[in-house]
């Protein structure tokens, strides 16, 4: 009976949290579908009425609203991709390969982790501008590309899921004369796909979000991703931008489709490899 009673209290609880932690979601859904005078009425209407989609219909049409979504699931798509391969041969090479200060370079890098991107943003960008990296609006989008790639918790998560792999199939693959390579596109790589679904979940999420770096690399309306095109026109963030609730509301209920997409699309590998990699609560 007492056993009862404390999984009731559980799931009362769980019910209780997500029911916090979704009400901003479906409350700035539900209001994109309000007038501006009934998304600031009070007491708040909880059905809109009326039920109107002049909001979605002014971002698309007033707005360079689906080159920001291109721009963003390209960066984002080719960033993903680029951390997932730099980051499974580096963690690779780091849980199975032996060579001098080894110990030493993993420790530098995951200390890395330390230091936010607001401590090396300014060199990064005078870097890149000395490269010419942003004399076109095209090599501005690789920059983010390209910058995206050093992904230091990817690289965490993979090398320690590496780690626990058995060390007899590596062991039976060199024994069958298998190199390296060949090993870890054969036997690791198969083996990773819950960790490989787990850090393209965090990888697409985080760059997908990403504001203060495209803010500051980025020029010219059509060139922006979606936070920073969100942020500058519906948000107040220029001085040419007259904040209305509604629209600024129905653009970012349109900019968390790609994220749930992928989230379901990967869910069921994403605890089992968040699990298996060594991160625990």
């Amino acid at each position: 009976m007492i056993r009862i009673r404390r999984r009731i209290i559980q799931y009362a609880l769980m019910v209780v949290l997500t029911l916090i932690f979704l009400f901003p979601i479906l409350w700035t859904i539900i209001s994109s579908f309000k007038t501006e005078q009934n998304i600031v009425a009070f007491p708040p209407q909880f059905v809109p009425e009326p039920f109107v989609i002049s909001n979605y219909i002014t971002v698309l049409q007033r707005f360079p609203y689906g080159m920001w979504m291109r721009n963003s699931i390209l960066i984002t798509l080719a960033s993903t991709l680029l951390v997932l391969v730099l980051s499974s041969l580096a963690a690779y090479a780091m849980a199975r390969l032996e060579f001098r200060f080894k110990k030493i370079l993993f420790s530098v890098i995951i200390a890395m982790m330390l230091i936010p991107i607001q401590g090396y943003m300014i060199p990064l960008f005078r870097m890149l501008n000395a490269m010419g990296m942003r004399s076109t609006p095209e090599l501005s989008l690789l920059s983010l590309v390209i910058t995206a790639g050093a992904n230091i918790t990817s690289l965490f998560i993979l090398t320690s899921f590496f780690k626990d792999v058995p060390l007899s199939l590596e062991e039976a693959a060199h024994i069958d004369g298998a190199s390296h390579f060949r090993i870890f596109a054969m036997i690791m790589l198969p083996l990773s796909k819950a960790a490989l679904s787990s850090v393209a979940i965090l990888t697409f999420i985080t760059n997908w979000n990403q504001f203060m770096w495209p803010s500051i690399l980025l020029t010219g309306a059509r060139n922006l991703t979606l936070p920073v095109g969100i942020a500058r026109y519906f948000g107040g963030a220029s001085a040419d931008a007259a904040f209305r609730y509604g629209p600024a509301l129905a653009a970012a209920c349109m900019a968390i489709i790609p994220t749930i997409i992928v989230f379901l699309a990967l869910q069921k590998h994403f605890v089992e490899g968040i699990a298996s990699s060594g991160i625990k609560g």
